[in-house]
C-alpha cells in the first residue's frame, strides 16, 4: 500500500453554511454541509467528515449490524466538537425513559425535540453514539465525525422539510433512553485517545506519535491534520489542515512538531 491523500468531496446541504471556516471555502452560491473522504479499498470500514451547520438536522437513528437488514450496515459513530457559536447543541438520546409509543407519537407531532437532551456543545467536546441512540445536530456547529462507513439513516422527524421519513425502521431500532455519561468527553479529559470503539479508533496527537500510538497504529490508518502537516516518508505525499492521508501504517509518516493530528482506523 502506498502513502496518498483521499479525494475531497464538498456536499451541497440545505442546513450547510456558505461561509466555512478555514482551511475551507465553499463555492460562491454554495451552502455546504460536508466535507469527507471517500473509504479507501485498503481501509473500507471507516468514514471520515467534516460537518458545518447553520440549521437542525432531521432527528434520525441508526441501525446496528445485528438489526440491519441484508445489503444494509450498521452505523456507529463519534463526533468531536471544532467550533461551535454561543449556545449551540446536540441532541443526544432522552431526557428520560420513553416508550416506543410515545416516540412514535411525539415524532409524529413534532413535538420530539421536547422529549430529546439537549447537548451544549463547545470546542473540545467528544460525543460517542453507538447504534440506536437517537440524535441531531444543531445549527452553528463545525465537527468532525468518525464513523462505520454506512449511509443506513432512519428519520423520526424533518421539521417539516420535504424529505422521506422512516418511522417504521426507526421505531424498530431506537433506544428510548438517556444518553449515557461514559459516552460524553472532552479532548481535555481524555488526552491522546479519544475513542476506542468496537469499530474504530480514535486519536489526537500533538507532534509526533508516542511509543504507544505507534504501536497501536501498526495497520491502515488515516490522518487528519489539524494544524500543520504531514508527509509521507516515501514518494512525495503530504496533506495539511482539511486534508486526508491513507497509510498502511504510522511509520510511513512524519509529522510536524508543532502540528496536531487526528488518527483513525477501523477495528
Amino acid at each position: 500500500m502506498r502513502v496518498r491523500r483521499l479525494p475531497t468531496r464538498m456536499v451541497e446541504k440545505v442546513w450547510g453554511r456558505e461561509h466555512l471556516p478555514p482551511p475551507f471555502a465553499a463555492p460562491a452560491g454554495t451552502r455546504i454541509g460536508e466535507i469527507w473522504f471517500e473509504p479507501p479499498p485498503e481501509l473500507p470500514q471507516v468514514l471520515v467528515k467534516y460537518l458545518f451547520t447553520s440549521e437542525k438536522l432531521s432527528v434520525q437513528v441508526h441501525p446496528s449490524d445485528a438489526n440491519a437488514l441484508p445489503g444494509e450496515a450498521g452505523k456507529e459513530e463519534c463526533w468531536l466538537v471544532l467550533d461551535a457559536e454561543p449556545g449551540a447543541s446536540l441532541a443526544i438520546g432522552f431526557r428520560e425513559t420513553v416508550s416506543p409509543e410515545r416516540i412514535e407519537a411525539a415524532a409524529r407531532d413534532g413535538s420530539i425535540e421536547d422529549l430529546l437532551e439537549w447537548h451544549e456543545a463547545k470546542a473540545g467536546d467528544l460525543f460517542y453514539l453507538p447504534a440506536g441512540t437517537v440524535h441531531a445536530i444543531g445549527p452553528g456547529l463545525a465537527l468532525v465525525e468518525v464513523q462505520q462507513a454506512s449511509d443506513t439513516t432512519f428519520r423520526l422527524y424533518d421539521y417539516g422539510r420535504p424529505r422521506e421519513l422512516h418511522l417504521d425502521r426507526a421505531m424498530a431500532v431506537a433506544k428510548g433512553e438517556p444518553y449515557g455519561a461514559r459516552h460524553k468527553g472532552s479532548v481535555a479529559e481524555r488526552g491522546e485517545r479519544l475513542i476506542d470503539g468496537r469499530f474504530f479508533r480514535l486519536d489526537r496527537i500533538e507532534g509526533a506519535p508516542s511509543e504507544a500510538i505507534a504501536a497501536a497504529y501498526d495497520a491502515p490508518l488515516l490522518a487528519l491534520p489539524l494544524e500543520g502537516a504531514i508527509h509521507a516518508r516515501e514518494g512525495g505525499a503530504r496533506v495539511g489542515a482539511g486534508e486526508c492521508l491513507l497509510a498502511p501504517g504510522i511509520g510511513a509518516l512524519d509529522f510536524a512538531a508543532a502540528g496536531v493530528t487526528l488518527l483513525t482506523r477501523a477495528k
